[in-house]
């Protein structure tokens, strides 16, 4: 989509730039959406787990089928809607049963396609979802499953796409959108093509309060606190610190590791995000 700047009437519109809007209007479906409960970032004892969450416009959660469970039933997409959820557009696919649910819409699909859910192999259409074993290599695919069944985990941001690289025997390598290259068993579903709404990542806010109705709360820096409030806190005057960029509570927050070792998903890496290869 096009990005749209306005004539700036107000100061909070000279830098505004907003995708601009070809999504439908209306409503969401009723049975395909549900009440969001808002936590302001405070677990089951009323403290602060999520820093920096709080007050937002309400919405409604849209529930979307990441598992794409009706397989070989032809479905004709009804509408491409807002999503305040997630940064991607969602279409509302309505197959020839009668059911109705709701995909990430991929780049180029509009309303009136018909889309399927192929058990093997099919058509490579963009927005059709199959196994991996069924698409041929060097296809961008998106909404990629883990583990077989569990639903799609990876590349499901606006504009994202992974690469099939190859298959060899149960399993698929992929190039990542963050440069990864990892494995997943063959049999794992992803659709075909892109998320939509690449143009995303260039829209700008243009004013603070738009991130406000977003839940999203000031951040302070922590040179500018007190000692007692953070490690970074204090010091005469203006001052960059000194010592080594940590969190409130003193871990290391630049460079420092928190990927757990020992996980399932950490032996399917190849080559890390950062061009490290994986040591076996």
């Amino acid at each position: 989509m096009p990005i749209v700047e306005q004539r700036p009437l107000t100061p909070g519109q000279r830098f505004h730039l907003r995708n601009k809007r070809v999504v439908s209007k209306k409503r969401p479906e009723k049975l395909l959406s549900e009440s969001k409960k808002r936590t302001g970032g405070r677990n089951c004892y009323g403290r602060i787990t999520s820093r920096r969450r709080g007050g937002g416009h309400k919405k409604l959660y849209r529930l979307i089928d990441f598992k794409r469970y009706k397989l070989e039933i032809p479905a004709r997409v009804k509408s491409i809607e807002y999503d305040p959820n997630r940064t991607a557009n969602i279409a509302l696919l309505a197959y020839a049963d009668g059911e109705k649910t709701y995909i990430l819409a991929p780049k180029g699909v509009k309303e009136g396609d018909i889309l399927i859910n192929y058990k093997e192999s099919g058509d490579f259409k963009v927005g059709n979802n199959m196994p991996l074993n069924a698409i041929p290599p060097a296809t961008k695919v998106h909404c990629i499953e883990m583990q077989p069944g569990k639903g799609a985990q990876m590349a499901r941001s606006a504009g994202a796409a992974a690469q099939l690289v190859n298959i060899d025997g149960d399993r698929a390598t992929l190039k990542m959108p963050s440069g990864e290259i990892r494995m997943v068993k063959a049999i794992c579903r992803a659709t075909v093509g892109e998320v939509g709404n690449a143009s995303h990542r260039h829209a700008n806010i243009g004013k603070a309060g738009r991130n406000r109705w977003k839940g999203r709360r000031p951040r302070v820096r922590g040179v500018a606190m007190n000692p007692v409030d953070h490690p970074m806190g204090g010091g005469e005057g203006r001052t960059s610190g000194g010592g080594h960029p940590v969190s409130p509570w003193g871990q290391l927050s630049k460079g420092f590791p928190t990927r757990r070792k020992g996980k399932l998903t950490n032996k399917m890496i190849l080559i890390r995000r950062d061009g490290r290869r994986v040591k076996r």
